[in-house]
């Protein structure tokens, strides 16, 4: 999942272009992107397009935000949208491990509603200080969380804090690459506002490579190429994911429903994040 582009929900044209392209996750926003008065449209849109044939048959990991916990659209995005074709859920405004188990329990509910089987993971965004603060609990709430991204944006802003001061980066980053390290999921960057600036995109996308990121958002396609380039998979990455493209086979073949690669248990949207680093391999 190197590149991770966000799609308005309310855009249907920019979802079936988006599932085009070249971005290993599209992250389907029917939140800030989605006006008050479209919201119920477009959280019905999102629902029919997660099921249509175009995107089970997808490589790319299926991302959907939702709005907040404490809004009044909460349930009925999850009603609407956790579907089979739903890799993550993306919860925003997360400060506590509360909210995520508030948010697993609401899952289990529409899982249990759309006759969903396999368990939708939680990419929880960490984008307050007291979220910082919390991120170790926050990553560890429960076996659902597959990662943290960060929102420098909403963090910084309300503080002050310079969004481009390399050192504040940095630390934010550093800091929230160690709580998933400890819980044993990824990391992943938020997005870099100017589109006008690919230096500025990149120079914070190899800052998080470094940190051990796994990929970074993009707000416009422009961005995509830059990710991709930036966040090449490793020879050890190739080979793991081959690994596990070969027993997802076997496991499919003997009709066993859970199977483990190099002792890990393996979920949908690591078959599918191993989809995609196969395929990026094949186009390198």
């Amino acid at each position: 999942m190197r590149s991770k582009l966000f799609v308005p929900g309310s855009s249907p044209a920019l979802l079936a272009k988006a599932l085009a392209g070249q971005a290993d996750a599209i992250s389907i926003d029917l939140e800030d992107s989605v006006i008050e008065r479209r919201k119920s449209e477009a959280r019905e849109f999102v629902g029919t397009f997660l099921q249509s044939s175009d995107v089970t048959s997808s490589d790319k990991v299926i991302v959907v935000r939702c709005n907040a916990l404490n809004t009044q659209h909460f349930l009925h995005d999850l009603a609407a949208v956790v579907v089979p074709g739903l890799s993550m859920l993306n919860l925003p405004k997360v400060e506590s491990p509360d909210d995520v188990l508030t948010a697993v329990a609401a899952l289990q509910r529409a899982e249990a509603g759309n006759s969903v089987t396999t368990p939708v993971r939680i990419l929880a965004t960490i984008e307050s200080p007291k979220a910082l603060r919390a991120a170790s609990e926050i990553a560890a709430a429960h076996p659902r969380m597959a990662g943290l991204q960060l929102g420098l944006s909403d963090l910084f802003a309300p503080l002050g804090v310079d969004r481009s001061d390399t050192a504040s980066i940095h630390a934010a980053m550093f800091a929230m690459r160690m709580a998933a390290g400890d819980a044993g999921i990824f990391a992943y960057d938020g997005a870099f506002g100017d589109v006008r600036d690919p230096q500025g995109f990149r120079a914070e996308a190899e800052m998080a490579r470094r940190l051990g990121y796994w990929g970074k958002s993009c707000i416009h396609p422009s961005q995509v190429q830059l990710a991709n380039e930036v966040f090449v998979p490793s020879a050890e990455d190739i080979a793991f994911a081959r690994r596990v493209l070969e027993a997802s086979d076997r496991a499919e073949s003997d009709g066993a429903g859970a199977f483990m690669v190099d002792g890990r248990m393996i979920d949908l949207p690591t078959i599918r994040r191993a989809q995609v680093i196969v395929g990026a391999s094949r186009r390198s």
